[in-house]
């Protein structure tokens, strides 16, 4: 009934349908003057979804979502949407692949400050109502069927004409000169946790998988990329147009795999790819994509390292985009396009583990994936765990152990921070922003957890039970307690292996159990003696910096003296400028290193530290080492919060609004 529908539907139908939905809600947005043209071939030629009723998970609600699984949910999402960056906005239409239980008479969606045009469904205009605003969740989109859903009819389709605002939270629109080249302005989203709302209607929910299709009109001189197959004009239902009377070029992409829709983004500028190998490659900037190249030339063996680990990579090409400053992420693990922070780019490729964890994520939180976000520790511990073992089979064991310790000393300063309900794996996060849960606990504690098994049971039973979690599992929403009775079944079937593993108090217990063993390394220790011995007066000269990789340097600046007291100085004036003029830290261009420098120069009122630091937070918007640093200044009293409020002044209007969400909790809204 689907595609007969889609073909007998007409532009003439759809607009004169149109005509009349003024009066079809009382809460619909008043009627553009000149309805888009859409046709049945733009709308939905495609289809990549289930038409079998997917199972919701049992005694499972995801309280970051409006929708109504249980009753009607989305498994195909159909985009045709305009990139106006003018007007900073996406318009057009969604169209939706609907499956309803028995006697479904609607579906339940989500939007956030969405301007919602019409909404039709087949031949006919459909009834819909906008609910109250909720400053988390945004607002409840519920629409009518035409008829109810029956046993042998469960499928309907939902068009959905609209507009982005502004101020969506996921896009941002950057100007020309906030790129690296400098002439073309710039889009890209970030969805997760609950931000593609803000761009798609559709049930924004991680346990509510979609497959999806996209043509994406930009102006000329402009391409799009999207976390999906590319569609060459040949080869796509939907043919690559080039608009005579607008200049615009039409981009068309699919996903057939079902995913969460915070995993659909896309990206609109002037970018250019470069080839890794056969199934890898990079884009970015032209400006830029040399450098880029150079720097992910190992993403083509980390591929192989963690196929040969945990079993096939399942999305066909594994690419990167290396985006402008303002991305708030390290990295985002788009499906076959990860969306990477330019400080990835150090010029030595010490900083490449990001590159590790993200494509980890195309097992741990792509292929399965956290069925709400009190579950986010199944995403982030796991691909820790398998990041540092790709890592291991690239690099070898001494280096994956030094980013298992750094990892290590960043979780305890988060233990000691955050409340202890806020230490367990498994979070309570009702009423508030699953951002607030993304944190060290997720990953670093999850991973350890991961670790502790390894360690007890063996790493080649342990591996043997991982690779087939991702196989039994695979395009399938997981919640702790499932991941429990996959364990328990597959690999800890005894009462006292249980008894050893601790999981049930790793998982809803505060802090770390008492059978975690805090990893060493061997690496650390001549550096942590050069510390000490700076610290107890010795000159800067006589630190081997240039002997060391990234790892180590990053040791040696995170080293503070035991038992220092929270607040305390523990570096003279003469010695801060030492550091800073040995180490050349004001010329330093790693972005770990400068971030870790900084800290202790906010910590100690360096005050000859503040252009770097001002330099530093005006030219990228990383929220990894935004949100800290402007922690830190508003925790130095009258001095850091002067400098705080001015800065971020200046600083905000660069920022994407993942980032600025968190500095405005701290330092206010300009």
């Amino acid at each position: 009934m689907f595609r007969t529908l889609l073909s007998a539907l007409s532009t003439a139908l759809i607009v004169a349908a149109c005509a009349t939905l003024p009066s079809a809600a009382p809460d619909a947005a008043p009627m553009p003057s000149s309805p888009p043209a859409v046709t049945a071939a733009d709308i939905g030629r495609m289809f990549y979804g289930v038409r079998q009723w997917p199972e919701p998970i049992p005694g499972v609600r995801d309280v970051h979502s409006h929708a109504r699984p249980e009753i009607a949910r989305v498994v195909n999402v159909s985009l045709l949407l305009t990139a106006d960056f003018d007007a900073k906005v996406l318009s057009g239409t969604a169209q939706l692949g609907v499956i309803g239980r028995p006697g479904a008479d609607h579906v339940v969606l989500d939007t956030r400050n969405l301007d919602i045009h019409w909404v039709i469904g087949g031949d006919k205009v459909l009834r819909y109502e906008l609910g109250p605003e909720d400053p988390i969740l945004g607002r409840s989109l519920t629409v009518w069927f035409d008829t109810p859903t029956t046993a042998e009819d469960n499928f309907r389709t939902v068009v959905i004409a609209y507009s982005t605002r502004p101020d969506a939270a996921a896009l941002q629109w950057l100007k020309p000169e906030q790129t690296a080249g400098g002439q073309k302005p710039y889009l890209f989203s970030q969805g997760q946790a609950i931000l593609t709302r803000t761009w798609i209607p559709t049930q924004d929910s991680p346990g509510i998988r979609q497959s999806w299709q996209a043509g994406i009109d930009v102006p000329a001189g402009l391409r799009a990329v999207m976390s999906g197959e590319m569609r060459s004009p040949d080869e796509g239902e939907i043919p690559t147009l080039y608009h005579q009377e607008t200049g615009q070029r039409r981009w068309n992409f699919r996903m057939t795999n079902p995913v969460p829709p915070y995993l659909i983004a896309i990206a609109v500028g002037d970018v250019a790819f470069a080839p890794i190998d056969e199934r890898t490659g990079v884009w970015t900037e032209p400006s830029m994509l040399h450098a880029a190249e150079a720097e992910l030339a190992p993403t083509a063996g980390m591929v192989d390292a963690a196929e040969a680990l945990y079993g096939p990579y399942r999305w066909g090409r594994y690419d990167l985009l290396v985006l402008p400053p303002s991305f708030p992420f390290g990295g985002m693990e788009n499906p076959r396009l990860t969306f990477a922070t330019p400080t990835i780019i150090a010029g030595d490729q010490s900083l490449v583990s990001l590159v590790a964890h993200e494509l980890a994520h195309s097992w741990s939180g792509n292929l399965v994936t956290n069925a709400t976000w009190d579950d986010f520790w199944l995403n982030e511990g796991f691909t820790v765990y398998f990041e540092n073992r790709i890592m291991e089979a690239v690099y070898g064991r001494d280096r994956a152990l030094m980013l298992q310790s750094l990892g290590w000393g960043d979780l305890q300063s988060v233990l000691a921070r955050l409340p202890p309900e806020d230490t367990r794996l498994k979070l309570n996060l009702v009423g508030r922003d699953p951002d607030e849960g993304m944190n060290d606990v997720a990953y670093e504690k999850g991973a350890a957890l991961l670790f502790t098994i390894e360690r007890i049971v063996g790493r080649e039973r342990f591996d043997v039970w991982l690779k087939g979690y991702f196989e039994r599992n695979a395009f399938r929403p997981m919640t702790t307690e499932m991941f429990l009775a996959d364990i328990r079944t597959h690999l800890v079937t005894t009462r006292a292996l249980e008894d050893q593993l601790m999981m049930d108090a790793w998982i809803y217990q505060s802090g770390m159990p008492s059978n975690w063993v805090p990893p060493v390394s061997g690496a650390f220790a001549p550096v942590d003696a050069a510390a000490r011995s700076f610290h107890a007066g010795g000159p800067a000269a006589a630190v081997p910096w240039a002997g060391w990789s990234t790892q180590e340097r990053q040791r040696f600046l995170a080293w503070r003296p035991e038992g220092r007291v929270a607040g305390a100085d523990w570096l003279t004036p003469a010695q801060l400028a030492d550091l800073e003029a040995t180490l050349k830290l004001r010329e330093e261009g790693n972005a770990e290193l400068v971030f870790a420098w900084l800290q202790i120069a906010v910590q100690h009122h360096y005050q000859p530290a503040v252009p770097t630091l001002e330099r530093f937070l005006t030219t990228m918007g990383r929220r990894k080492f935004v949100l800290p640093l402007f922690t830190s200044l508003w925790a130095e009293g009258d001095w850091g919060r002067g400098i705080a409020t001015s800065l971020y002044a200046r600083a905000r209007p660069g920022y994407h609004p993942v980032t600025t969400n968190s500095v405005d909790a701290v330092v206010g809204r300009p």
